[in-house]
């Protein structure tokens, strides 16, 4: 480092600082949303275990070459995690948060496959149904980025450098 230069935090540990920065105390409101979310996705996990097994087997793409009851037990176990870190991982929120965002991008291709491919499941028995389905899992991304201060983290770790 040269003299009179200030160090800079734009190594690998400190662009990815945010994960595991404190954002300080949450809301009540945003609390709510990250428990409401967490108990959603915990409810949905069991189901992929459960009575929702096949017709959550109708959401894998035709593409992956995964077998489908396998996809549907390994994301349901998943979303069991996660859905018990929303609600009991506060301190951990932020991580958890940006790991459930990333999840439900991961998990839209899904979607997409049953809507191109006219498949019905869950009650969605129109392409108009399937259609608009998508349009909820960016109010899924959103909601777990702001209800765990994930995006406020985020922002915060950016006007600090």
């Amino acid at each position: 480092m040269n003299p009179g230069t200030q160090p800079t935090t734009d190594t690998a540990a400190g662009r990815w600082s945010f994960l595991t920065a404190s954002p300080g105390r949450s809301t009540v409101l945003r609390t709510i949303g990250r428990i409401a979310l967490g108990g959603f996705v915990l409810s949905a996990g069991l189901g992929h275990l459960g009575p929702l097994r096949e017709e959550f087997q109708a959401q894998v793409p035709t593409w992956l070459p995964l077998d489908p009851d396998f996809v549907v037990v390994a994301s349901g176990i998943v979303e069991v995690s996660l859905g018990a870190a929303l609600i009991a991982l506060h301190r951990y929120r932020v991580a958890v948060g940006w790991t459930a965002a990333a999840f439900f991008v991961a998990i839209f291709p899904g979607n997409i496959s049953q809507w191109m491919n006219g498949i019905d499941a869950f009650g969605l028995e129109s392409d108009q149904a399937r259609f608009i389905r998508l349009f909820f899992q960016p109010v899924l991304v959103a909601w777990a980025l702001w209800s765990t201060d994930a995006w406020k983290a985020w922002r915060a770790s950016r006007r600090s450098r």
